[in-house]
């Protein structure tokens, strides 16, 4: 298996920290706001990681974090009048929603910073001692001139051009620090914000130190794969690696793991822009399940494009493999495998071949394109032989991979309503007038059908039924 690693700009065989297990760990939403598709990127391709890995054989712990306290938390909750913690709690329930919309598992931890704050105290005390923080104004920051080389490997950048950067920009902790590049590992106490007691006095964490402290509690000094969206890889990522390194004397991740961004009929998403788009806004009018595909259709550290055409487009795409499971479940129900006789060459070499197919796409850096292609192509496989009649020993084993790949993809998902017994009993008696030749009383049943408010499809496989949107 091969990922590209952002730190050193290549394709790497991937090898575990510990053999046979894999700690993962992605830098959650700062809840302030519903979900924006740009998340909804990030937690999808996150979602698919975590499950191809489990499914090719490793034990996976996989921790997605929440940022719950932050300066945009604090303002809008003061315009909503309420408190910054309600407000974070209220967000946190919002994308779950999304979250399960979309089909992505929960993680295995889901830390809050305002449930950790004891290890991010821990960690930046031990900064402090070692001579990497120090203490300003009742702030304590991170000192990047004790960092001699490595500041800049993940962003590309030199120390040098990062601090001739720095310089020419000015903000509001200016004056606290020593020198531009610092950076804020805790936040003095302001008036009518919340804050912790602490041994540098009263106050919040700095948004970079909760990875820091949380990774290292969840997963420990080293993680396998970390990452998120590509946004984050300066200043976020790399004020991680330098805190965390320098606390720890280790590598911080193996494989640094990042998805492109999104861009909103070809112009990059943004609020100045005009362009920001809620994930359930394009839920509700197209439906998770396009939503997921689409942001999965292209390779994760692509740039990608989203417009109503690329959704209606994506939408057409479920319904295509929707169509198909429904007719292998319609093959299956109207013809058993009592016996459970084993599938046919022919039908074990397209499994075989569609198998690794997928494989091969996803173990080169997790292209879940090119795995979805090789759905497709089986989707066509599969097609082809129920309209020759496939057997059911052969339907179960092109159902089998067809859960397999979809098992890690996540498309097709949504539970459909159950079809009531009437409907269910209407369409076997419809069946069994054409098979009498009765095609008055067949059509007059399947009347009958609709006007019940559900769609009877059928084929040589047999019938489908669905309700009527």
């Amino acid at each position: 298996m091969l990922i590209y690693n952002t730190l050193t700009r290549r394709k790497e065989e991937f090898v575990t920290v510990n053999p046979g297990r894999v700690g993962v760990y992605a830098c959650g939403p700062t809840v302030y706001n519903l979900t924006h598709l740009g998340n909804a990127r990030q937690i999808c391709v996150f979602d698919v990681i975590r499950r191809y890995l489990k499914y090719r054989g490793y034990g996976v712990f996989y921790v997605q974090n929440f940022t719950d306290v932050d300066d945009r938390i604090i303002k809008r909750a003061n315009e909503l009048g309420i408190s910054p913690f309600e407000h974070s709690e209220n967000m946190i329930t919002e994308y779950y929603k999304d979250a399960r919309g979309l089909n992505v598992l929960d993680a295995d931890a889901h830390p809050k910073v305002t449930e950790n704050i004891d290890i991010i105290i821990d960690i930046i005390g031990v900064l402090i001692k070692k001579g990497f923080a120090y203490q300003s104004r009742g702030d304590v920051y991170f000192s990047t001139d004790k960092l001699t080389s490595g500041y800049g490997k993940l962003s590309g950048n030199s120390l040098e051009e990062l601090r001739e950067g720095a310089s020419n920009r000015l903000d509001a902790e200016s004056e606290k620090k020593r020198a531009p590049l610092d950076f804020a590992l805790w936040k003095a106490a302001k008036e009518g914000e919340p804050y912790w007691e602490s041994p540098f006095g009263n106050g919040r964490p700095g948004w970079h130190i909760e990875c820091s402290a949380m990774s290292r509690h969840y997963i420990g000094n080293t993680i396998d794969i970390h990452g998120g969206g590509a946004d984050l890889i300066f200043p976020h990522h790399e004020n991680e690696i330098a805190q965390s390194e320098a606390a720890t004397g280790q590598p911080l991740a193996k494989y640094w793991v990042h998805n492109g961004m999104l861009n909103i009929d070809n112009v990059k998403m943004s609020k100045s822009k005009n362009n920001f788009f809620l994930t359930r806004a394009a839920a509700e009018k197209y439906g998770y399940e396009p939503v997921r595909f689409m942001l999965l259709s292209a390779h994760y550290r692509s740039q990608m494009n989203y417009s109503a055409e690329t959704l209606e487009s994506a939408a057409k795409s479920v319904e295509r493999l929707r169509n198909c499971a429904r007719l292998m479940d319609a093959a299956l129900r109207d013809k058993a495998n009592p016996d459970g006789a084993p599938p046919s060459d022919y039908a074990e070499k397209i499994v075989s071949k569609r198998r690794s197919q997928f494989i091969n796409a996803m173990d080169d850096d997790f292209n879940a394109a090119d795995g979805i292609a090789a759905l497709f192509e089986f989707v066509r496989d599969i097609n082809a032989a129920l309209s020759g009649g496939a057997p059911a020993r052969d339907v179960e084993e092109y159902r089998g991979l067809f859960g397999e790949i979809n098992g890690v993809l996540g498309l097709v998902y949504a539970d459909e309503e159950e079809i009531p017994g009437e409907i269910i009993a209407l369409a076997e008696k419809r069946q069994a007038a054409k098979q009498a030749k009765d095609y008055v009383s067949a059509d007059k049943i399947r009347g009958e059908i609709n006007e019940k408010g559900y769609i009877m499809e059928e084929s040589r496989q047999g019938f489908t039924l669905r309700k009527r949107i």
